[in-house]
């Protein structure tokens, strides 16, 4: 099995969904600070996709929390 196929399937636990959803809201806040700062607009999108990706792993996480297996 590859590193790839390792941390996809990492990535589908309750712990994998926490941790991405923690470093991509993590990182969202770092990005959003650099917006601010430069007003750059690159770093506004990138802003956008890692505060996307943050709650959809939230969103995830709580559905497999609450019970549904998918």
């Amino acid at each position: 099995m590859s590193a790839f196929n390792r941390l996809q399937n990492w990535h589908q636990t309750k712990t994998g969904l926490l941790v991405f959803a923690l470093l991509e809201l993590g990182l969202a806040y770092v990005f959003a600070s650099w917006a601010i700062d430069a007003g750059n607009l690159l770093d506004y999108l990138c802003t956008f996709i890692l505060l996307v990706g943050g709650v959809q792993n939230l969103i995830r996480l709580l559905g497999r929390s609450i019970g549904k297996n998918r």
